[in-house]
């Protein structure tokens, strides 16, 4: 079976699709990982093709748009793509599972005609392009509501949709799903997170080895881009100035570089773990925190009521409230117990075992 992805670890649904790679690898499927931009020299994943495609799509977005290119990223048309099909790759799979796929990986001609081929296709929802056809999420989509609307109907009629059985890792974007495409497939399976990775560690060992300081509370928070206005990062500063007494540790690009392997020493050390996300599907990050002991406190949005229990492994603060969002961390501070709650939750949601026969499960339903 192939998975094809925009990337290889670049951006949360392509590292999901890797660690679902290696899951499926170590359960015993014969799997492979077709990528445009290749970061490993990994032997079970393969580049092809360059940026030309997602250079047209870019430019064809803002003339759309009549915008700058940093106006563009919460779009994507699928107008152009990298040709895959004379990949030895490609031609050798029986199952094709496509995850995320925008900015020039792939167009929604090609999807149709790799359907039409007669391959099983599934494709992982990891935000609402997929049914959208143009914003990544519903707040993108409505602020240029005309042409999204047009945009769906275009794009649902190019990608046969009833063809695809769409993957929805959290309930929250299954639903939507559904709800979007009422004759198409939409089953639930969770992402996985590598346990091998991300496991407690001793909170004292990780600050050392990450120079930080051996006491006082640390407060985390991550993000690929922490500028990016829908990780809320303004909610968290407004909270941090009710709790003086805390340190906050940000890390993402505007912020503190740390490799990834380096992350699960950044979530040990941590106290709590906060993620002001205003939309967001099945964040690899607070699964990666439960992993590793550190609660979690979110605001209640998408998929992330699913991945927290309120109060127990962490706090459910009330969308955009700076307040309660403080109050949360408090409340995490307070309980020492959340931490053993959360590291249990977590395997019990995320066990890459558990995920990787789910899958393995949903495809040979849909062979036989």
């Amino acid at each position: 079976m192939l998975l094809i992805s925009t990337s290889e670890r670049t951006g949360g649904g392509a590292i999901a699709a890797n660690r679902l790679l290696h899951a499926l690898l170590a359960n015993g499927v014969e799997a492979r990982m077709l990528v445009r931009d290749r970061q490993t020299s990994d032997p079970a994943v393969s580049a092809v093709g360059s940026l030309w495609p997602k250079v047209k799509e870019r430019l064809r977005l803002m003339w759309l748009l009549r915008t700058s290119l940093k106006h563009t990223w919460g779009y994507d048309l699928m107008s152009d793509g990298i040709d895959i099909f004379s990949t030895r790759e490609y031609q050798e799979a029986d199952i094709v599972h496509l995850h995320w796929v925008n900015q020039g990986m792939l167009s929604a001609e090609q999807v149709k005609r790799m359907v039409s081929s007669g391959k099983k296709v599934f494709w992982t929802l990891h935000d609402e392009w997929p049914y959208m056809g143009f914003g990544h999420y519903h707040s993108d989509a409505m602020r240029h509501r005309t042409l999204s609307q047009a945009r769906r109907m275009t794009i649902q009629q190019q990608l046969s949709s009833r063809q695809i059985h769409f993957i929805g890792c959290s309930e929250w974007i299954t639903r939507r799903a559904r709800e979007a495409m009422p004759l198409s497939q939409v089953t639930h399976i969770n992402n996985c997170i590598p346990t091998s990775l991300f496991h407690p560690l001793a909170m004292s060992e990780a600050r050392e080895a990450l120079s930080l300081p051996k006491d006082g509370r640390i407060v985390l928070f991550c993000a690929q881009n922490i500028n990016d206005e829908r990780k809320g990062l303004r909610y968290l500063e407004e909270a941090l100035r009710q709790l003086p007494s805390v340190t906050p540790l940000i890390i993402g690009r505007g912020g503190l570089s740390l490799p990834p392997e380096r992350m699960p020493l950044a979530y040990a050390a941590a106290d709590v773990f906060v993620t002001p996300s205003l939309e967001d599907n099945l964040p690899n990050t607070i699964a990666e925190s439960l992993s590793c002991g550190t609660p979690c406190v979110a605001f209640r949005v998408g998929g992330i009521p699913e991945m927290i229990a309120h109060l127990e492994t962490g706090y459910l603060a009330e969308p955009r409230n700076a307040a309660d969002l403080a109050r949360g961390i408090s409340h995490v501070l307070s309980h020492p117990e959340c931490r053993s709650a959360a590291a249990r939750s977590a395997l019990t949601l995320f066990s890459p075992e558990k995920i990787a026969q789910e899958h393995l499960s949903l495809y040979l339903k849909d062979l036989s």
